[in-house]
């Protein structure tokens, strides 16, 4: 493509919006509002998931020993537990420790006390892990939390389930809105565009300047609310820390680097490509050239 062909598509495109300002708005506008609505909706996700992350961290099983276990047994054991995909850390605890913290109300009064303590990097894979742990030489009992992995593994379902769902609605009312704007730009251009094609104007060069509009229209749509989204998060932290201590107690806030350093990219790819999709699919069906 040449230069001149490049930025008369941008020009093109740029007047496109232009001419059609209520539509124009009501797509940046329709588009912000999606995206405005992804993004909260993401927030919301990763901060719930970095709280989830947070309990799963401290979901564990505990593994004791035969009685006759000796001590080579056990550091084989602990070094097949620590490489497992599943395993985040393994601790070791000694009688005199655990008798120490726990006493007999958490080990019934057992003498043999000695364990590994295993913590999960995914509680969904207890289950393959407790199966595997108790197939060791030198195992005697295999403690798990199963209700609470079960209880977790069924929420980060839940949530997966439900941001698929949101976003893929989201994702349809914009293409639609940017399809009808392009559509309405074709309308307004046919004669135009019939002329071009009469002194022999390529394909490309009659559908670039849509493509360019839709592009644009995303763009704007996605920056908008990405900035009101960045200068907002922190403030919410902060006010919901200072009024809610209990909510501040119980939710794992991410820091604003970790959060827009994924949302903005994909915030921005977002809108650009559904700018992209909903022209192409307008021009497609109603630009017959």
């Amino acid at each position: 493509m040449r230069i001149n062909t490049f930025f008369y598509s941008i020009r093109q495109g740029l007047k496109n919006i232009f001419r059609n300002k209520m539509f124009s708005l009501a797509s940046v506008a329709t588009m912000a509002a999606c995206i405005f609505m992804f993004g909260l909706f993401y927030i919301i996700v990763t901060n719930f998931s970095a709280t989830v992350h947070s309990i799963e961290e401290g979901v564990s099983v505990t593994v004791f020993f035969e009685h006759d276990a000796t001590d080579a047994q056990i550091r084989d054991i602990g070094e097949k537990i620590n490489k497992r995909a599943e395993v985040s850390k393994n601790e070791y605890v000694s009688a005199d420790e655990a008798w120490k913290e726990y006493k007999k109300v958490y080990f019934q009064g057992k003498e043999e006390l000695a364990h590994y303590q295993v913590y999960l990097n995914d509680v969904s894979m207890q289950d393959s892990l407790v199966t595997y742990i108790k197939g060791l030489t030198g195992v005697r009992e295999v403690k798990e939390s199963a209700q609470v992995a079960n209880t977790l593994t069924d929420f980060n379902k839940l949530l997966g389930y439900v941001s698929g769902g949101i976003i893929l609605i989201l994702l349809c009312v914009a293409v639609f809105l940017i399809s009808n704007t392009v559509m309405v730009g074709i309308s307004v251009r046919k004669e135009e565009i019939a002329i071009m094609k009469l002194i022999g104007a390529t394909d490309f060069l009659v559908r670039a300047p849509f493509i360019v509009e839709g592009i644009v229209i995303g763009l704007i749509g996605a920056a908008i609310p990405l900035g009101v989204l960045y200068f907002m998060y922190q403030k919410i932290i902060v006010y919901i820390a200072a009024k809610f201590n209990f909510i501040g107690s119980m939710i794992v806030f991410e820091p604003v680097k970790v959060v827009f350093r994924t949302l903005i990219p994909v915030g921005v790819i977002l809108g650009a490509g559904i700018g992209f999709i909903g022209s192409q699919m307008t021009i497609r069906k109603h630009l017959k050239v």
